[in-house]
């Protein structure tokens, strides 16, 4: 299979099967008025460790006004907070509050449901797979850009 035109890009391929994957995403959870963008923060959040924005950004792959649009969206429905970091009090980091847990306690078996489709329309060997060789390509760029990090 030789593809020719936008086909033949990484960045092409990668870039729609992104587009795919967050259209069925954004589905799953339009039920409980969460955006995909929001559920990765919500999610980035979970730990309870409360994070800077900076290192939010860098977890859910957001630049930063973006970001802090989304968080003060969260914060206006009372699904994080933000407050003094536990390492630096002087720091703010932001973190999931009680409602927020929730909301995503409620997203889990649908996210997992979505999950679930695209394993068996891929077939299950095949998509974990395909994470793993995902998850060493971002790493190997990530060394590529950054050596010795």
């Amino acid at each position: 299979m030789t593809a020719t035109g936008l086909g033949s890009s990484l960045a092409y391929l990668l870039s729609s099967a992104e587009r795919s994957v967050n259209r069925g995403l954004a589905a799953a959870l339009a039920g409980e008025d969460v955006t995909v963008e929001q559920w990765r923060i919500l999610r980035a959040l979970a730990d309870g460790r409360g994070h800077s924005m900076g290192e939010l950004a860098a977890a859910v792959l957001m630049p930063h006004p973006t970001l802090t649009k989304a968080v003060d969206r969260l914060i206006d429905r009372a699904l994080v907070y933000r407050g003094p970091s536990a390492g630096d009090r002087r720091r703010v980091a932001v973190f999931v509050a009680g409602r927020g847990a929730e909301l995503l306690a409620r997203v889990d078996g649908a996210v997992a449901e979505h999950h679930r489709l695209i394993a068996a329309a891929f077939g299950q060997d095949r998509t974990e797979r395909l994470m793993r060789d995902l998850e060493s390509l971002v790493a190997e760029l990530r060394e590529l850009a950054e050596p010795g990090r």
